[in-house]
Formats: C-alpha cells, sequence, structure tokens
C-alpha cells in the first residue's frame, strides 16, 4: 500500500483530461482494481463489472484527488466502498461461484478428499454471509494481510473502530462456520453409518 508522496507524470496528465494519460492510469491499476472486486464479490462476471463501475467514479472524482496523499489508498478506497454497496444491494440474492476456490489437488482419501472440499465451500459461503462490511475487513487483513493502520486510512476509520470491527467480524465468522462445520460433519457420520448398514444387502 506503500507509494512516493510524488505522483507518476500520467497522473497529473489524467487529471487535466489527458486521454492517453487516463489509458496508463488504467492499465497500470486494473488489475489491483480487478483483485480487489473479485475477493470482493467472488464472481468473475461481477468483479469485471464492478471494476469498470470503480474506474468510472476514479475518472469522475479524478479532479478532486488531494495529490499530496496516496494515489494507491485513495484508489483503494473507492474500490473496496463500491464493492460494499453493490454487496448492500444484492444481498440476499447472491450467486456464489466457488469453482476456483475448490478445484485443488488432493492426495487423501475420497472421504478426506471430500470433507476437504465441502470446507472451503464453507469457509467462503461464510465469508459471503457476512455483511458487506464485516466482509470487507475480514478480507482486507486476513486474506490481504493489510495492517490495522493501512485499513483505517483506507476506509478513513480511526484505528479503534477497525480493530472493533475486525473482532467482530472474526466473531461472527467464528460462529458461522462452527456451525456450517458441525453440520456437516454430522451428515457426514450419518451417510457413514447409512452407507455400512446397507453394506451387506445384495
Amino acid at each position: 500500500m506503500e507509494e512516493k508522496k510524488e505522483q507518476p507524470e500520467w497522473l497529473k496528465r489524467a487529471r487535466q483530461n489527458d486521454k492517453n494519460a487516463w489509458e496508463s492510469l488504467v492499465r497500470e491499476n486494473e488489475r489491483m482494481v480487478y483483485h480487489i472486486a473479485y475477493r470482493m464479490m467472488q464472481n468473475e462476471e461481477d468483479a469485471k463489472d464492478i471494476s469498470q463501475e470503480i474506474f468510472i467514479k476514479v475518472y469522475r472524482s479524478l479532479s478532486k484527488f488531494d495529490e499530496s496523499a496516496v494515489f494507491s489508498t485513495w484508489l483503494y478506497r473507492i474500490a473496496v466502498n463500491t464493492c460494499i454497496d453493490a454487496l448492500r444491494k444484492r444481498k440476499g440474492n447472491q450467486t456464489i461461484s466457488l469453482q476456483e476456490q475448490t478445484q485443488k489437488k488432493q492426495q487423501d482419501t475420497p472421504e478426506q478428499n471430500y470433507l476437504q472440499k465441502e470446507e472451503q465451500i464453507q469457509i467462503m459461503q461464510t465469508i459471503e454471509s457476512l455483511s458487506p462490511e464485516h466482509k470487507a475487513m475480514i478480507l482486507m487483513r486476513d486474506m490481504e494481510d493489510m495492517t490495522y493502520g493501512e485499513i483505517a486510512e483506507c476506509l478513513s476509520l480511526s484505528l479503534g473502530t477497525v480493530k472493533s470491527r475486525i473482532a467482530r467480524a472474526r466473531e461472527q465468522f467464528k460462529k458461522e462456520f462452527l456451525a456450517k462445520k458441525e453440520l456437516l460433519t454430522n451428515n457426514s457420520r450419518q451417510n457413514k453409518q447409512a452407507s455400512g448398514k446397507g453394506g451387506g444387502k445384495i
């Protein structure tokens, strides 16, 4: 998240409505913006749409950017807040794409493979079930490995607010994930018992 205070030339020219400079700005930052959008939305198509929306907001607000600030932090804030707004709108009508999170090589027993795959799904579904604010906190702190200070600066929040929100987000995640995991374990045990009872029949 660190960046020199002296802004790149393309950023200065982009603020003066230079088309080529704006294209350079997009090229320099589109990977980071898409990464944030995909982490938050967990859906490739949504991430692409949100990335476009983020850059539209950046373009409209570029003249208001304070050159004494850190551009990457300012951009990150717009990206996260845009994703939070999008998640609020679609809450309750979500489609979750988990293929990339669950497609990994396994060399354990079929039962272990099943449980590991299901656990990955449970993790992502639990993150999806969090409020948009809590989801952003979990992703930024535990998946992006950002410091409390970086998150506070990025979202224009006090350090105390960030710490309390992260604590509440982790508590909510832990409670919901353990409940899902217990249900998965119980279902697996019941299926195994049912399979054992019928194993001797022809």
